[in-house]
């Protein structure tokens, strides 16, 4: 707290207005509250960002960040603003093959836990922080529903393919109740835990790190929904969007599959 009335006494010393301290003041509390100070945490942040508000508020909030991140020497930490217009293009967004790829090395070096949770990241479009909440009643029902601000509820369904390979991971663990994530110390594993460990696992099996992160994960469950069922409304519902206009991105493909097209059609 005493960083935190540090920091505000900083930008008072600065000039700024008193409401542009109090929108970064509140961005901070937020952050420190809900997040690790690590590049992971604030790329999860920033998807966070993207997906609930508009262009504008989000560049404030890393505006806001990055002024706390430059007042506590982390400048290295600082993340890139939204450019107003949106790209043509998703990128840093792990590809389908290479989930696949990732979910078999796991099960075959029978490491079932990190299994199930890339699975889960990549089959039911849930935030990694809704990941470490979902407990084993949660898969016994087949859904599970998070509260959001303002009373809202969005249902996170556990597919039955998804359920059935659970249940019989669980029998097998002889679990039947609590949190489905665990580490080493019986607790609910951390979204900072899960980060580190697919960066682990990225760089165990030779993957690109730069994609193996929590959100890419939900971005690929929004791609390869669509490319499976093209309804962008019911999708807005299942990631929770509040706009539809958040969920058009994923018709966009990623700059690596324009490259792939281009370099196929363009023979001339």
């Amino acid at each position: 707290m005493k960083q935190i009335n540090n920091f505000e006494y900083h930008l008072k010393r600065k000039g700024l207005s008193q409401n542009t301290i109090d929108a970064y003041i509140y961005t901070v509390k937020y952050f420190k509250e809900n997040y690790n100070l690590d590049l992971d945490s604030l790329l999860e942040y920033k998807g966070y960002l993207v997906e609930n508000f508009k262009p504008k508020t989000v560049n404030l909030r890393i505006q806001a960040l990055n002024n706390y991140l430059k007042f506590i020497d982390k400048s290295e930490l600082c993340l890139q603003a939204l450019k107003i217009q949106q790209k043509t293009f998703l990128e840093d967004v792990v590809s389908y093959s290479d989930y696949l790829f990732l979910k078999r090395k796991l099960r075959n070096d029978l490491n079932m836990k990190w299994h199930f949770v890339v699975w889960y990241l990549g089959a039911t479009g849930a935030r990694v922080g809704e990941i470490v909440k979902m407990k084993v009643e949660h898969v016994n029902e087949g859904y599970f529903d998070v509260y959001s601000k303002g009373g809202k509820i969005r249902r996170l369904y556990i597919p039955k393919k998804l359920k059935r390979a659970t249940l019989i991971w669980l029998e097998d663990e002889q679990r039947t109740g609590g949190y489905l994530f665990l580490n080493k110390y019986g607790d609910a594993i951390t979204p900072r835990g899960i980060s580190q460990q697919l960066k682990f696992y990225a760089d165990k099996y030779g993957l690109e790190k730069r994609v193996i992160y929590p959100h890419s994960f939900r971005h690929m469950y929004a791609k390869r929904f669509l490319e499976k069922f093209n309804d962008i409304s019911l999708l807005a519902d299942l990631l929770g969007h509040e706009s539809i206009e958040t969920t058009r991105i994923y018709l966009r493909r990623s700059s690596s599959e324009q490259q792939q097209i281009v370099d196929k059609i363009v023979t001339w």
